[in-house]
Order: structure tokens, then sequence, then C-alpha cells
């Protein structure tokens, strides 16, 4: 299995739009962040976890030439604005599946109705396919992948285990039954977005205790803001096996 880090920043991205902080004005390409998003791929499939606004550049970045699909963790903006720009994927492959939990489905189809409707769909629209998932296993192309229910503030998102790599984004709390699911991890890649506390995200002082609870071989992490600090600086203080995530970043998994 292949992990590549698409992007691995906030809402906002770095370098953040008129913004002086010293992080922002990094010459350093790993303190370049485009909104959080990885592609996963395993044998000859290849899928996509959330679709932010930087997808279209993302793929060219990657060199990405097929996706079989799209999970969703969850519906805010910086995880699914890019959607138009799956069209080239529709035109040469067809229809993409969307994975995602009902409430999302739902959501997407609201705010992206020409897409989700087939009434006088317009001939250019991207071509979809929902695929509704449930808080439980299943096997696709191959492999087992499990939803983690989580929760970010409020809401009730998703990350997904993909046999024994996890993906977890935007996070605050998990309850004890769905931290079951991240036992025996190879490897955890976890949001850390600052020091100090924020309300609907773990900071990095609450991600290394769920990396010390869970105890995964290898922990990346991401959805990072520029107030964490320049990733060189930050990457030294964390501890064994624990990394800090940037975009571009490829792990090879057996």
């Amino acid at each position: 299995m292949k992990i590549t880090f698409l992007g691995t920043g906030t809402s906002q991205g770095i370098p953040v739009i008129n913004c002086d902080h010293p992080v922002c004005l990094s010459k350093d390409k790993k303190d370049k962040r485009l909104r959080v998003s990885i592609l996963v791929e395993w044998d000859n499939y290849a899928y996509v976890v959330d679709c932010g606004p930087d997808f279209r550049y993302q793929m060219l970045r990657a060199d990405v030439r097929k996706i079989n699909g799209i999970f969703i963790t969850h519906e805010h903006a910086d995880h699914i604005a890019g959607l138009d720009d799956i069209r080239p994927f529709c035109f040469q492959m067809g229809a993409v599946p969307i994975y995602a939990q009902q409430e999302v489905l739902e959501n997407l189809a609201y705010r992206f109705e020409y897409i989700f409707n087939d009434k006088n769909k317009y001939p250019g629209a991207p071509r979809v396919i929902s695929k509704y998932l449930k808080n439980e296993p299943f096997t696709l192309s191959n492999i087992r992948i499990s939803p983690v229910e989580v929760m970010h503030g409020n809401l009730k998102i998703y990350g997904y285990r993909f046999k024994n790599v996890a993906y977890l984004t935007d996070v605050k709390t998990i309850e004890a039954d769905e931290k079951l699911k991240l036992q025996n991890l190879d490897v955890l890649i976890i949001n850390a977005i600052r020091y100090e506390p924020h309300h609907s995200h773990l900071n990095i002082e609450e991600a290394l205790e769920l990396v010390e609870e869970l105890k995964p071989k290898k922990t990346y992490f991401t959805h990072i803001s520029h107030q964490l600090g320049f990733h060189a600086e930050v990457e030294k203080k964390l501890p064994k096996n624990v990394h800090l995530a940037y975009d571009e970043l490829v792990l090879e998994i057996d």
C-alpha cells in the first residue's frame, strides 16, 4: 500500500492569505501546505480521501491518472469544495463513486445539486455514484476498510482504516468503542493543529496522548496550522516514531 499526502494544512492552507506570520513567509517547501487530503493506492486501485478546494492542483502535482473513488470524512468546505474538478476522471472512467455516511451524501446532494441530480443533467457536469456507508467494516477492491466514528467538536464524522493504516482528520474526541478499531496499527495519521487548545481539533498535546494510548508503530500528524510552527523545528521535538507529515510525502507500507 502507498499513501501520498496530497495536502496537510488546515482549512486556510499555508501560507494563509494576507498573513505575515513567520511560517507563512517560510521558504521551506515543507511549510507550504494545501488543504488536507491523501491518496491511498494498492494493487491497481487508487482512492482519494476528501476532495477540497486544492483538488485540481493536488491531482496535477501528484500526477494522478485515475481514481476508483473518493472517501469523504465530512461536509466542511475544505474537504469537499473541489468536487467539480473530478470531471476529467468522469470523462475518462465514468461516474466516480463517493463513499460517505448518509448525512454527508445528503449534504453534498444539496450543495452540488447539479452533480447529484440526474434530471436535466448538464452534459459536462461530473457524474457520481453515491455509496452510503454505515459504521461497519466492508471489503472494497480486495481489502478490508473500517469507518471510524469520531467527533469534530459536535459534528460526527468518519475517519477510515485501510487494512492497518488509519486516517483520522478533524478529530477532537473518540469514544472508547471506536478506539478499539484503532488497535495494532502500522500507521496512524491524525490531526494536530497547534500547541494551544482548539474547540474542535486535537492540539499537539492531545494528539500525543492519543498516540501513547493507541500505540501505533508509526504516527504522522496532519491538518497542521501555521501556528504550530516551522516543520523542521516541530519535527525535532516529537517522540521516536512520531512525525510531522508534509505535502508530497509518500509512505510505502507492506
